[in-house]
């Protein structure tokens, strides 16, 4: 079956990646020059099934009111006249009871753990490398409150699956000899044994050329998709700005930009960007610096170590479309990791990045068929969309191939 796939970011990517090992002929469409140019450019690397609770919870609307008043919190709120803010803020806040926000979570922490996985078998297959590190992910909480809220959360997810090791402040220190000197500003956290971190620009731009050299998938690059082209309940091919592209089937990885394109074609699909930060950093005293990923909860601060770099990650700012950013939108995660590090990294010569993560209200993302017979939603993964990305794409070809799932993917299926 010919097979089209919208997007080549790292969700798109692994898509294509297991089409193309059940044996279609997959063509990926990208407006950018190269793979994992948009949302997978940069985040935290983070492979992390531990941050699998969804957002929206019984003290997310208190979270939003406190966002428009306090710029430092790590979460922004730009009021704007876009009714697609307000609409897809009414449906969130829908989710925020705690009955919806443990079945979302669910729903996420099985198909992360899935997909860590699913990474894994990838690795072990192609063998390409990522700057990946399987050491586990610290999540650490600087007052002793915020800890006893925090591990109560992630007592919930390893009741359901996922190894955790609640740790004072000497175990951990024992965990991640890089945070001795800032041991005395955290009370406790958590560790996440079978988390791990990696580079997923790194991972989809190296699987996208395997892909393309072992199992023959196409990329076109810079090709803009248009529309649809729709005949009956069927899309018979896409247009793009270098010409139509006919296929058996479509598959829509267009990232932050899915929701405007499903709703063009009459499909309601809330996907809404919401910006994020990145700094990466070149070590100059690797010793001082961490060695396996973590997260700095009171300050919503993610951090990995990728080879000889520092990755931070910071903010989720609800900005339109804009990806614009200034020296002092990255101020705090600086500050922290100087506080957290000091000496181990050069940050006159940081990277620094904005990009849009595509968020579902229910923290969500949606994978299988809409509207019509023979298009495929993959998308909507938000802020952890390079952990689920690999399992996505898996889940996507046991659905098109009509096999039964390795997982069960209710809670995943496109509802209107």
């Amino acid at each position: 079956m010919k097979i089209v796939v919208l997007g080549a970011g790292v969700v798109g990517t692994a898509a294509a990646w297991w089409l193309a090992k059940d044996g279609h002929e997959v063509t990926v469409v990208e407006r950018h020059a190269a793979p994992a140019q948009g949302t997978s450019y940069s985040n935290a690397g983070l492979v992390s099934p531990g941050d699998a609770t969804a957002w929206a919870s019984p003290a997310a609307l208190k979270t939003f009111v406190k966002a428009l008043y306090t710029p430092d919190l790590g979460i922004r709120v730009k009021l704007r006249l876009d009714p697609y803010f307000y609409a897809w803020t009414w449906r969130f806040l829908f989710q925020c009871t705690t009955a919806r926000m443990r079945a979302n979570t669910l729903v996420k922490l099985r198909l992360a753990m899935h997909s860590r996985d699913c990474i894994n078998r990838i690795e072990a297959e192609t063998g390409i490398a990522y700057d990946q590190r399987r050491k586990g992910i610290l999540y650490f909480f600087r007052s002793q409150q915020s800890f006893d809220t925090g591990a109560d959360n992630y007592r919930f997810l390893g009741e359901h699956g996922l190894p955790i090791e609640i740790v004072d402040r000497r175990r951990l220190v024992e965990l991640e000899p890089g945070l001795l000197g800032a041991a005395e500003k955290i009370s406790g956290g958590v560790y996440s044994e079978t988390d791990q971190t990696g580079d997923s620009r790194m991972f989809a731009t190296r699987l996208s050329y395997h892909a393309e050299r072992t199992l023959g998938v196409k990329f076109r690059f810079g090709t803009i998709v248009d529309a649809l082209d729709v005949e009956g309940d069927r899309v018979v091919s896409v247009r793009t700005t270098q010409g139509p592209i006919a296929a058996d089937a479509f598959v829509l990885s267009m990232g932050p930009e899915s929701g405007v394109f499903a709703r063009r074609h009459g499909i309601d699909l809330p996907v809404y960007p919401v910006k994020g930060y990145t700094a990466t950093i070149p070590l100059i005293d690797a010793a001082r610096g961490p060695t396996m990923g973590g997260a700095d909860e009171d300050r919503l601060i993610g951090y990995s170590r990728l080879g000889d770099r520092l990755r931070l990650s910071s903010t989720a700012e609800f900005a339109g479309f804009d990806r614009s950013h200034k020296p002092s939108d990255f101020r705090t995660m600086l500050e922290t990791a100087r506080d957290l590090f000091p000496g181990a990294f050069d940050e006159e010569r940081a990277e620094l990045w904005a990009g849009l993560r595509p968020m579902m209200p229910n923290s969500v993302p949606v994978i299988g068929r809409a509207r019509y017979d023979n298009l495929y939603l993959d998308t909507g993964h938000g802020h952890v969309g390079w952990t689920m990305a690999a399992g996505s794409g898996q889940v996507l070809a046991d659905l098109v191939a009509g096999r039964k799932p390795e997982i069960d993917p209710q809670g995943l299926a496109y509802a209107s």
